[in-house]
């Protein structure tokens, strides 16, 4: 197996613990700002940080949907990490920033398919999904105004 990498970021006109309360808001403000690529959003545990557990399908591509049920830690502030139970997908969300201004980083990591399939997995996938992230933190720009 390969490790497949996507990292996306943005730069925010809005305070840190703004941006991270909007991030860490799986109840709220995170069903508002997903794109159309999710399907099925349910918060299962919690609803805000770390101890939530958050199912929804992912439509990557036409024909790839994934399943995906999320525990949510914080294993430090202005971190939270959505590990999938049901696959190697790891999405860590990082904010950081001052009282003025935010930047919220989006990398996700999976196991990906060895062999020529690993290579289009590799070389196509990441750029899928950065361009679903790219248009979450837009939404999520929206929603702060910011």
């Amino acid at each position: 197996m390969n490790q497949v990498q996507a990292v996306t970021a943005r730069s925010f006109a809005a305070p840190v613990d703004t941006v991270r309360a909007a991030v860490a808001d799986y109840t709220g403000v995170r069903s508002k700002i997903l794109p159309d690529n999710y399907s099925e959003y349910e918060v299962r545990e919690g609803g805000t940080g770390a101890g939530t557990v958050v199912h929804w399908k992912l439509q990557a591509t036409k024909k790839r949907v994934r399943d995906c049920l999320l525990d949510v830690s914080e294993p430090q502030p202005g971190t939270l990490v959505e590990a999938d139970r049901n696959s190697t997908l790891v999405t860590t969300w990082t904010v950081d920033g001052s009282a003025d201004a935010a930047s919220v980083r989006i990398a996700t990591t999976w196991e990906g398919a060895n062999g020529i399939g690993g290579f289009f997995e590799r070389t196509f996938a990441p750029a899928g999904l950065r361009g679903i992230h790219d248009e979450l933190l837009s939404n999520l720009a929206k929603h702060l105004n910011a």
